[in-house]
């Protein structure tokens, strides 16, 4: 290898490593923010019953058409982030979402919930996918995996940090406004700030970031420039969504990320009621006994990772840490609460570890013209399982006096997809996408 050449790879690495210690801390605070607006409803059911009156039912109505405005406005938002570029669209998302979320302190009844829990979905859209085309614009792509493995662990640090900030929150008074009020008002307040410096510390363009030298930022444009040259020597004409629909796989991924995110919004939404039922319990005890499962989801996620690395059956470890799910949802039933909690606890173990065991089997699969957009679709279809689960949560709630006939149909659907998982393929078939069996290119 010439000098040139250890040089320029030297660069590219050095180039690599800054964009990562640059972006990657913000990221990861702007998901927390994202991930704390969206949940802390869980928070405030029983205030938002004194004090608006709002059933069990419209709670978990409200409290999923988040995700309905999310999968609507998703792919809508992708094609203007497109347009207009990652930090301009991730700085409006930022901004708007704030918004949204400082004005539920304003919430009087059922209709204004719905309309803004449906806003709060509209403003994030777009959020996820904009981060991971930021990472394309930035990063190579073997340095795109761990960036992605990096931010999506911000959603089990998020979970953690939601119970304590939210809990400490509801206590604060003043100027007429109840606790729940105030916490909306001051967590949209922290994500209208993160705009304005998202604004100030994302670039457009590698030649206007200031801290990446001049050989740096050659070596990274000249990289990308050449991984953008080969994917286009093998890019195929577009694939229509509803085409890819008709992929069986594709469908069964869609499936099994409903079934794992039901789960996880299932608890995430009504895990606070539960723990309020062990009885005499702060805002801040219960934020705090909020965390534990989650603490034990990171484990458990490393845990699984360290060991379907080692062992590699992809489908299998899906699976057993689907029936761990399973298991700790029908122990959940029980009437002592305190048992009930330990069981979520437990069954955290499972659903958590599946959202991270997930993702590889369709990245492995996909042919990599489509992977990006079928990888959205997936991320739009499977988070409906956070409007289905909260929503019939509170029917039951409402009409039963209790979630446990919901524990139980979550127990089951987890059965279910973990028995799915063996159906799973690693690589498509010849000729899928509309692809050459024999030289993998486009008809």
């Amino acid at each position: 290898m010439s000098t040139s050449s250890i040089r320029s790879d030297d660069a590219l690495d050095s180039a690599s490593a800054k964009v990562m210690r640059h972006v990657m801390p913000l990221f990861l605070i702007m998901f927390i923010a994202n991930y704390i607006d969206r949940v802390n409803v869980g928070f405030v059911n029983t205030y938002m019953q004194t004090d608006l009156g709002l059933s069990a039912a419209a709670y978990g109505l409200g409290s999923g058409l988040f995700f309905v405005g999310y999968a609507i406005f998703e792919v809508p938002s992708n094609i203007l982030m497109q347009k207009y570029g990652a930090r301009i669209w991730l700085t409006r998302i930022m901004g708007t979402w704030g918004i949204v979320a400082a004005a539920m302190a304003f919430v009087h009844n059922d209709t204004s919930f719905y309309v803004l829990r449906f806003l709060l979905g509209v403003a994030e859209a777009g959020f996820f996918p904009g981060v991971v085309f930021y990472f394309a614009q930035w990063l190579p792509q073997k340095e795109r995996g761990k960036a992605a493995a990096i931010f999506l662990a911000g959603s089990a640090f998020a979970s953690v940090l939601s119970g304590p900030i939210t809990g400490g929150l509801l206590s604060v008074r003043g100027f007429g406004l109840a606790g729940w009020q105030w916490m909306f008002l001051i967590e949209g307040a922290f994500s209208i700030v993160l705009c304005g410096v998202s604004w100030l510390l994302l670039k457009s363009r590698i030649r206007d970031a200031h801290w990446l030298n001049g050989d740096e930022q050659t070596a990274l444009e000249s990289y990308l420039a050449r991984e953008q040259a080969e994917r286009e020597a093998i890019t195929g004409r577009h694939v229509p969504a509803m085409r890819l629909l008709k992929d069986p796989q594709i469908l069964l991924f869609c499936f099994l990320y409903f079934a794992i995110q039901l789960t996880i919004y299932a608890a995430t939404f009504w895990l606070p009621t539960i723990i309020r039922k062990m009885g005499g319990l702060s805002d801040f005890q219960v934020g705090l006994y909020n965390t534990v499962p989650w603490l034990i989801a990171i484990a458990a996620m490393y845990c699984f990772a360290l060991l379907s690395a080692r062992w590699r059956f992809q489908q299998g470890w899906l699976a057993l840490s689907l029936v761990i799910a399973a298991c700790g949802l029908f122990a959940s039933t029980s009437s002592n609460p305190v048992f009930s909690f330990v069981a979520i606890c437990f069954s955290a173990i499972g659903f958590k570890a599946a959202s991270s065991l997930f993702w590889p089997l369709p990245q492995a699969y996909l042919d990599t013209r489509v992977a990006a957009g079928v990888i959205a679709l997936i991320n739009s279809i499977g988070n409906l399982g956070g409007f289905f689960a909260p929503a019939t949560f509170g029917y039951l709630q409402q009409h039963t006096g209790s979630i446990t006939g919901g524990l139980y149909g979550l127990g089951v659907t987890s059965l279910i997809a973990a028995a799915a998982s063996f159906l799973a393929r690693h690589r498509p078939t010849r000729g899928t996408f509309g692809t050459d069996p024999v030289h993998g290119r486009a008809h």
